[in-house]
């Protein structure tokens, strides 16, 4: 995605979902390849049965354009998105994937199926109510290292490492005799949308989920009104946004994908593009060395004007998803 002379200073930033049934997947995947290269987007297009995922970059007037692409599949007319914006020379993404999944956003449970039954839609402006409710059990269903730098307060964390692990926690924490009342947040709908259906397939009666998720809830509330504390994370370049979706203080660590604050920068454990002091000693001399030597090519593509777009992570080591 190039944009015209390098005097740009912002590229919009487009994240949509929706579960409705995709019968064939792998054709809908070429199609959009085909469009969203066409476009010259970047970014990411998750695919399944279940639906779509997606957050990508590029001009305003191509991704509307690719926008209507995905509205003309069956299901999908009355599709909405989330604008944002980001600095020009982040890029946000280096490059386009659209690839075929067998979950959208794992959740890892048979059975599931948000494009049937989920709990409430909330809006935006109505969210605040529910933080309000003594009897609602509020709920941040994303992961460890999310709720770590921004949640709303008073909010139960799971401390899950991925979304895989909520069904267990909801398991051995909840009871749907005792929590007649749950509602759940998550970066942009999806997780809590997908986690209201297995709540209602285990019995909770009355559960319901933040539309649009935080990033709505921060476009839409206005600043006096807004009950966010910190920072959301999320799962592009930008690593995190501030309570007005500008690019937050966060960077991210190469070595562990964790968000990293301007403190922990300061720290002895911290290496750019090595480790931080979230996982510095975890790492064998192999990995380190890998680390290190891409670290190296960054600085000299730099040097050179140039941008580093880099190597596959080591195994084990993903580069953060929204799971």
């Amino acid at each position: 995605m190039d944009h015209p002379g390098s005097t740009a200073e912002i590229v919009d930033v487009c994240t949509f979902y929706r579960f409705a049934r995709i019968e064939n997947p792998e054709e809908v995947r070429q199609r959009l390849l085909a469009e969203g290269e066409q476009c010259q987007l970047r970014g990411t297009v998750l695919l399944g049965l279940e639906g779509i995922n997606s957050t990508l970059c590029g001009r305003r007037e191509s991704l509307e354009q690719f926008l209507d692409t995905v509205r003309r599949i069956p299901g999908f007319g009355d599709l909405t998105a989330k604008f944002s914006r980001a600095a020009a020379d982040n890029q946000v993404f280096h490059r386009l994937k659209v690839r075929v999944k067998e979950e959208i956003v794992t959740l890892g449970v048979l059975g599931v199926d948000p494009s049937k039954r989920t709990g409430t839609h909330v809006s935006a402006e109505r969210w605040n109510d529910l933080l309000d409710d003594p009897d609602v059990v509020v709920i941040d269903t994303r992961n460890r290292y999310e709720c770590e730098i921004g949640t709303f307060p008073g909010a139960l964390q799971p401390d899950t490492g991925s979304f895989r692990e909520f069904p267990d926690w909801v398991k051995t924490h909840l009871d749907p005799d005792k929590h007649l009342r749950i509602a759940m947040f998550c970066t942009g709908g999806i997780r809590c949308e997908k986690a209201s259906a297995f709540m209602l397939e285990s019995g909770f009666a009355e559960v319901f989920h933040l539309d649009g998720g935080i990033l709505r809830y921060l476009e839409t509330v206005a600043p006096d009104d807004n009950r966010w504390a910190g920072e959301c994370f999320v799962f592009d370049q930008r690593v995190s946004v501030d309570p007005s979706l500008g690019e937050g203080e966060f960077s991210q660590c190469f070595a562990c994908r964790r968000p990293v604050s301007a403190a922990e920068r300061e720290h002895p454990d911290y290496r750019e593009g090595v480790s931080c002091p979230n996982c510095a000693g975890t790492f064998t001399e192999t990995q380190l060395a890998a680390f290190t030597e891409r670290r190296r090519q960054v600085v000299l593509a730099e040097q050179r004007g140039e941008r580093h777009i880099g190597q596959k992570q080591l195994p084990g080591k993903k580069t953060a998803t929204p799971n």
